[in-house]
């Protein structure tokens, strides 16, 4: 038993940050939303000219703010590229050992077709998916028609996986049954169409419809998703407001039968977030119906908490809890991580966590992480 919950552990701590999203809590503490630096019109991925420059001279303790060394992600005038690489070593608390692990290294291209249309890809060379899309802002207010194979925009886009609004524990146990999180796991894609809407300049409602990749059988109902986002400011306090849902089906696997059935699963959530200077507070709570069981009920929730201590160096606390049958006592699992983020140059994060598993009965199989980010 001991075993497979260090090998739990392993795992999930392997699938940290497969999918490189932005960090929500600097349009936050910046006033700004994450399209303002990422091609992605919901965040996250591939940089463009402004998240490249924020990389570069912004975010780092030390950063080349001059000309004198001028670098771009520009191929040609109408052409970028760019990089994702994430490594990590980690300490089983459990086991008493070590390991060095990859977790992701994806490079992208953009390509912009005119002033309003441009198309996206994404490799992941590590885990040999593929991510690509074509986005037209041709709508009122700078709103945009997105088509192609994309995740959908479902309350916070953390860059962590390991909260159980995002993936959870995905991977060793996830066929069958065990506790873990959303269905939004490092590998989760949809081909499908999405809208998004500037409804005013704090006012964001994004629409989605799509068939997860996960499934290629045109009898596969299609996914829903939409979600609607407030970001208004007062003076320099950020707000950020918001809520999601999803209409999908997950499949179920039965231990004793052995069989597998696909639920009717319906996702509901509600974010908000508060940003002021160097200080940001985020948190999403959603609940899952017919999600782990068919009639169940599960609950997913996620709180963090940053303090930037100078240019470069952010400490950061953040609480995962996930119910997979609100119906049911001491079946919760949750984790509390403790870390701090560090960008000591440009384009370079080093991550140091301490990760405690939090579970009855207590046992000793918390873990030290420390993980190497480089980009471009």
């Amino acid at each position: 038993m001991k075993s497979v919950k260090f090998l739990l552990v392993l795992f999930f701590l392997s699938i940290i940050s497969t999918q490189i999203y932005s960090l929500p809590r600097f349009a936050l503490r910046y006033l700004d939303k994450c399209s303002s630096c990422h091609f992605n019109p919901t965040g996250g991925e591939m940089r463009n000219e402004n998240g490249f420059v924020f990389g570069k001279n912004v975010m780092s303790m030390i950063s080349p703010r001059d000309d004198k060394f001028p670098i771009s992600p520009k191929l040609s005038d109408n052409v970028s590229f760019g990089f994702d690489y994430r490594s990590q070593f980690l300490y089983s608390q459990e086991k008493k050992r070590t390991d060095f692990q990859d977790m992701t290294g994806s490079v992208y291209l953009n390509a912009a077709v005119s002033d309003k249309i441009d198309v996206t890809a994404r490799y992941d060379f590590i885990w040999s998916i593929w991510e690509g899309y074509g986005t037209a802002r041709i709508l009122p207010n700078g709103s945009y028609i997105k088509i192609g194979s994309f995740s959908p925009n479902f309350g916070i886009k953390l860059d962590d996986h390991t909260s159980y609004t995002r993936g959870g524990d995905y991977g060793l146990l996830f066929s069958t049954g065990a506790i873990r999180g959303l269905i939004y796991n490092p590998l989760y894609l949809e081909t499908g169409i999405e809208v998004g809407a500037n409804l005013s300049d704090i006012i964001n409602l994004t629409a989605s419809v799509g068939k997860s990749r996960s499934n290629s059988t045109f009898a596969a109902d299609p996914t829903w998703t939409t979600r609607l986002e407030l970001s208004p400011s007062i003076n320099k306090v950020g707000l950020l407001l918001g809520a999601s849902y999803t209409s999908t089906k997950t499949k179920s696997f039965n231990q004793v039968t052995g069989s597998v059935s696909n639920l009717p699963t319906q996702l509901y959530g509600g974010f908000a977030g508060i940003g002021y200077k160097q200080f940001t507070l985020m948190g999403e709570f959603d609940i899952a119906t017919d999600y782990i069981s068919s009639g169940g009920r599960s609950s997913a929730m996620m709180i963090e908490a940053a303090y930037q201590v100078l240019v470069g160096l952010e400490a950061v606390i953040r609480y995962d809890r996930f119910d997979p049958d609100t119906n049911k006592n001491k079946d919760e699992r949750a984790h509390l991580v403790l870390g701090f983020e560090f960008y000591p140059y440009s384009f370079v994060e080093v991550r140091p966590q301490y990760r405690i598993n939090l579970e009855d009965p207590s046992i000793d199989n918390d873990a030290f992480v420390l993980q190497f980010h480089f980009w471009y």
